[in-house]
């Protein structure tokens, strides 16, 4: 073993001589994370490469890239994948990018004057002073390089499930402390697969900005488009209507129990909490409109406003039973995009004010571009065989309707 790896370090060093404009530093870490990469995942399958064995548990897949920043430079790595299971390599740290974007941000901050004192004491928390202009002019210039190619990438194959939500950050702009509203789209494969579809920044969430939005996906290459999961926000549901026609809109369930909830005296909300549940515990969407009319005329004589809201939502909380059982846990409501949002809350509670929207974008991107990595290393959000009986025609029922129609009315 140690003559193979003296053997393979003077082939590095040969190869390297002689060529000044090769940086031999970097291309010999690439080449040790490389060679530790290729380690740690015969130790993991129990078997080296071509290598029969009892005791393999699984076979490799193939590579795919990775960028990995470090002091001496960005090095692409080729990252081991594996036919069952995931495999993400101890070296490498899943925030790394995310990190470095906040890191730009804090700077950027600090050029335009914006809360100095937090700045310092945020600059003292992460061990980040001493960073010079030039080096924070890199750090911006690689980041939104890499945000935009990722941000503006086609999108390929069908996406029957799609999320959209939206949380507000505060931004400078004109001299003033704005509230803007940044949204992110995610969407399942029709594979199974999670992804990140796309996000955005403005001024608020009116039809007009998710209309240009939406069309923007599309444009990209969304399409099969068979559920989209949101809030009940009007100008949205519009906006869906438009661009996504033919698409089922799913209100959001955790969403949608908080405005009800918000139409009872706290002391009952336990009780109407407990009755409404039983309506989505129901085994289909026969029982569970059935169950909601009985659910409603209990509580019409003391909460006639939760009464009602109940019969007018009653297509929208319910359009997820028309598909696969296997798949209600995950498109009742926005939940997918909850981490995300709590993430990118941390975050912004840390940077307070943005100096301008391409720093949120900044920020958003990179953090987005990190959670897709981990998504790519993980199991299926559903399953394949699940995911084929949406092709099959098992996913919808006889008496679907779509919440759309009813939205437009």
């Amino acid at each position: 073993m140690t003559a193979d790896f003296r053997m393979a370090l003077l082939e590095l060093l040969r190869q390297y001589q002689g060529e000044p404009e090769v940086d031999a530093l970097r291309e010999g870490l690439r080449w040790l994370a490389q060679q530790l990469m290729e380690v740690e995942v015969s130790e993991l399958i129990g078997a080296q490469r071509y290598e029969r064995t009892p005791s393999r548990t699984t076979y490799r897949n193939g590579y795919r890239p990775r960028r990995w920043d470090t002091r001496v430079g960005t090095i692409e790595l080729q990252i081991p994948k594996l036919r069952r299971g995931s495999y993400f390599p101890s070296l490498l740290k899943p925030r790394r990018r995310a990190e470095r974007a906040l890191l730009a941000v804090v700077q950027e901050a600090y050029v335009h004057g914006v809360s100095t004192r937090k700045v310092d004491e945020l600059v003292q928390a992460l061990g980040v002073g001493g960073l010079s202009k030039s080096e924070v002019s890199r750090i911006c210039a690689e980041l939104d390089e890499h945000m935009e190619r990722f941000r503006n990438r086609p999108l390929e194959g069908e996406y029957p499930y799609v999320w959209l939500d939206a949380k507000a950050v505060k931004v400078r702009q004109d001299g003033r402390v704005v509230n803007m509203a940044a949204v992110i789209a995610v969407g399942v494969r029709e594979t199974g697969e999670r992804e990140v579809l796309g996000f955005d920044v403005g001024a608020a969430e009116t039809y007009e900005f998710w209309l240009d939005f939406l069309r923007r996906l599309v444009a990209r290459g969304l399409k099969g488009v068979r559920l989209v999961i949101s809030d009940a926000h009007e100008g949205l549901k519009r906006a869906i209507g438009e661009v996504l026609a033919g698409a089922t809109w799913q209100r959001c369930r955790v969403h949608f129990m908080r405005n009800l909830l918000a139409r009872v005296p706290k002391h009952a909300q336990s009780m109407v909490a407990a009755l409404v549940r039983t309506i989505f515990a129901q085994p289909d969407r026969a029982s569970a409109r059935q169950q909601l009319e009985q659910v409603a005329a209990n509580l019409e004589r003391r909460f006639p406003q939760v009464a009602s809201l109940l019969r007018e939502a009653a297509e929208e909380v319910l359009a997820y039973m028309d598909f696969p059982p296997e798949h209600w846990r995950g498109i009742h409501s926005t939940n997918v995009l909850e981490r995300l949002n709590r993430e990118l809350a941390r975050r912004c509670d840390v940077v307070g004010i943005f100096p301008n929207v391409a720093a949120v974008l900044r920020l958003l991107g990179a953090l987005l571009e990190e959670q897709q990595d981990e998504w790519l290393v993980q199991r299926r959000y559903f399953s394949q065989a699940s995911m084929a009986k949406l092709k099959g025609g098992d996913a919808l029922g006889s008496d679907s309707v779509s919440a759309l129609a009813v939205a437009a009315r």
